[in-house]
């Protein structure tokens, strides 16, 4: 009986591994509501881009930032498009532009990011040389 069992469960086993279930991308979980009221500090670390209005291609331009500005990031998120996996982060600061707002959605790798502003200014201060 205990032989009828085993083969059983296995049996089983073997069954869930033959699966050809497709394969999803790993994507970093977006900003988890719980964390604290910043995530750290960012560095324009090119020459000019696009303050939005939402994360994605589809975003409106609302202002504008030069290398080496530096923007509190108060929240990332992940966004997929055709399959392939770009972070944005919800950045605050001081902008330039006709109408320039106060927030606006960056692509993360236009930034270098910090966790305080200290070391964010230091590292403006070098990139504005």
């Amino acid at each position: 009986m205990s032989q009828l069992i085993l083969l059983f469960l296995l049996s089983l086993s073997f069954a869930g591994c033959n699966r050809s279930a497709e394969e999803l991308p790993v994507v970093p979980p977006a900003t988890h509501p719980l964390v604290r009221e910043y995530i750290g500090y960012g560095v324009v670390n090119v020459s000019f881009t696009h303050l939005l209005s939402e994360p994605g291609s589809a975003g409106i331009s609302r202002g504008y930032l030069r290398k080496g500005t530096v923007v509190r990031i108060l929240e990332r998120r992940p966004i997929i498009i055709r399959g392939s996996s770009d972070s944005w982060v919800l950045a605050e600061g001081n902008y330039q532009g006709p109408g320039a707002v106060s927030q606006g959605w960056l692509q993360e790798n236009t930034l270098e990011v910090y966790e305080n502003e200290s070391r964010a200014l230091t590292a403006s201060k070098s990139m504005n040389q």
